[in-house]
């Protein structure tokens, strides 16, 4: 019988379980896909339970269970800090401690009662940064890399650097909290009126309609920054460490404001405060990985933690870094630790051999729930909703590729789910790069969320390089790297206009994936893990000649990416999405008689919106 070693990342955010069988990867998913709660940070007994049935196991088969940090060390860290700011931080003391002394001290006892039974063999408790580590080298094509994390904060360590070599990865340095970059980006990201640890996101997208005009403040204020990388933040600017907020009063009052209250209206002076840190960001992290170049000498690097989610940073370590290749892990952030932990204790602590593969050994991230074409059909027709079943690939591809060409908006569901916070063509929806519109439509009519929010492209491979700027050896399967648009795509526009004014301009033949700043962050398919995306994707280029399509995640905005047909089918009458494409079934809004009853204001009303 396979050994079985079960991975969890719960209790802080984004809780998942991945599930490895002599080492391979069984299935790993997010516990909000099955509960709707964006980022569900509770103990991920439905992820735990779909990892299980994946295998046709219980729980009682586990030899080895993972939990992707240390508990005991996260509360050392947390009193520490709060002895040495008191008196002050009382609020937030004693609203922390009694949820710590209530359960998260007892990791043990709590997985155990959860699951029903003890492993096999033993719990595991391997440190925050190397379950991330893990997650990054391990899955990775290569046989030698450095590795970089970074993040807020594990129990102490906010970015590490680590070396990996065949099944071995050992941690060499690392920067402890309270001076983390990922909290300094965090700190702007609630300065600027959007929600940590979700709003991050939104920054980024911000940053291209401003300049960096704070950029000297936080380096003359805020961050010590050294050639290697490391840092120190001054602490008199922050309240994260004693209170309940990011920012302090020395912070409001070195920006020239109080923080802006959330969905009211932007200002530019957002736009540059984003466009500042997103600078000092990218700064660190070069900084960072050119010393783990030096410490480590090797020419691949691999890379986790929240911070690696900033696709413009990355897109500068691909391209002014020393390394050759970087592989980053596509659930970068801490649903990931969930395989990382899994895999430390397969390669570090059991010793078990590794075998590379080309691509890479994560099976393009799909290690969701998939669901049968037969499943689908009777759910339809048990709602009455009239469908088109499309006999075969090619007339499945043909048909989308026609109605996008028509500029329907598309949701498309197909095979397993995605592994992270990325659609990546399993849970997307779709539409024409070419429209000038389409932008807009899909922020404002579809997804409800803010109008300056970007979309990424997704682009056959082979013609990647025709399109962006990005060299024909480096892919991009998990949308995690941003590149320019090429010079020769581009349309020249006038100058003068200022901050979300800049989203009347069209700038490039595929305006709807070119932001203001002419870059993109792109996925590129080959059809490996989605052949059925590839072959659409390659229908549509026939049709128009273009091989770019729009692809955006699945869900409303304050909603996880849809799981399940159901979840596909609300959302398609919850928004005013055009066409829905669940496996080889096409639904036609036009088409329908007698839709099922969703009250769009509830539906739309369930998610805490930002």
């Amino acid at each position: 019988m396979p050994t079985y070693v079960l991975g969890i990342s719960a209790y802080y955010h984004d809780s998942a379980a991945a599930l490895l069988a002599d080492g391979e990867i069984v299935a790993a998913v997010q516990e909000e896909r099955f509960t709707r709660k964006k980022h569900d940070a509770d103990y991920p007994a439905n992820a735990v339970q779909y990892c299980l049935d994946q295998a046709g196991i219980t729980a009682k088969d586990l030899d080895f269970v993972a939990f992707y940090d240390k508990p005991i060390l996260k509360f050392h860290r947390l009193i520490e800090t709060y002895l040495g700011f008191a008196p002050i931080g009382l609020k937030s003391f004693s609203k922390a401690v009694p949820i710590w002394l209530g359960k998260k001290l007892h990791m043990r006892s709590m997985l155990t009662k959860s699951l029903g039974t003890k492993p096999k063999n033993r719990y595991v408790f391997p440190e925050h940064h190397e379950s991330h580590a893990a997650s990054a080298f391990f899955p990775s094509p290569f046989e030698e890399a450095a590795i970089v994390t970074m993040d807020g904060v594990g129990e102490w360590a906010t970015t590490s650097i680590a070396v990996g070599e065949g099944n071995k990865m050992r941690m060499l340095k690392e920067v402890r909290f309270p001076h983390s970059i990922g909290l300094l980006y965090s700190a702007f990201t609630y300065y600027c009126g959007f929600k940590v640890n979700s709003g991050e996101y939104k920054l980024m997208g911000l940053a291209p309609y401003g300049e960096p005009k704070y950029e000297k403040l936080i380096r003359d204020h805020l961050i010590d920054l050294r050639d290697d990388g490391s840092f120190r933040l001054d602490q008199s600017y922050f309240n994260y460490c004693q209170g309940l907020t990011m920012t302090g009063p020395k912070f409001h009052e070195l920006f020239g404001s109080d923080p802006r209250r959330p969905e009211t209206d932007l200002e530019q002076r957002q736009m540059d405060l984003a466009a500042s840190v997103q600078k000092v960001t990218e700064d660190v992290m070069l900084r960072t990985v050119r010393h783990a170049h030096e410490v480590t000498g090797k020419q691949n690097l691999c890379l986790a933690g929240g911070v690696a989610l900033n696709c413009v940073g990355n897109g500068k370590v691909l391209r002014e870094g020393p390394f050759d290749k970087i592989w980053i892990q596509p659930a970068a952030g801490d649903a990931g630790g969930a395989l990382g932990c899994a895999q430390m204790v397969w390669h570090n602590l059991l010793n078990k051999p590794r075998t590379v593969k080309a691509a890479d050994s994560q099976r393009g991230s799909l290690l969701g729930p998939k669901y049968e074409s037969d499943e689908i059909r009777d759910f339809l027709q048990g709602e009455n909703i009239v469908f088109e079943e499309c006999q075969g690939e090619d007339q499945l591809a043909d048909r989308v590729a026609e109605l996008i060409e028509d500029e329907n908006v598309i949701g498309w569901f197909q095979g397993p789910m995605e592994f992270g916070p990325r659609a990546l063509g399993s849970r997307s929806i779709i539409g024409d790069a070419r429209s000038p519109k389409m932008q807009s439509v899909m922020n404002l009519k579809i997804k409800f969320r803010e109008s300056f929010r970007p979309f990424a492209p997704i682009v056959l491979r082979d013609d990647a390089s025709e399109y962006f700027d990005i060299e024909p050896r480096h892919d991009s399967p998990y949308m995690l790297i941003v590149a320019p648009v090429r010079d020769e795509k581009r349309k020249d526009v006038e100058g003068g206009l200022h901050g979300l004014d800049k989203l009347k301009q069209l700038r490039s033949v595929i305006p709807a994936v070119t932001h203001v700043d002419y870059s993109a962050r792109l996925q590129t398919v080959d059809g490996e893990y989605n052949p059925r995306l590839a072959n659409m994707m390659k229908s549509f280029k026939q049709r128009t000649g273009c091989p770019v399509l729009i692809n955006t995640s699945f869900n409303v905005r304050g909603e996880p990416i849809v799981c399940t047909p159901q979840d596909a089918l609300r959302c398609f009458l919850g928004t005013e999405m055009d066409v829905l494409v669940l496996e080889n079934f096409v639904i036609r809004r036009v088409a329908q008689q007698d839709l099922p009853e969703v009250d769009r204001e509830k539906y739309l009303s369930a998610f805490a919106l930002d």
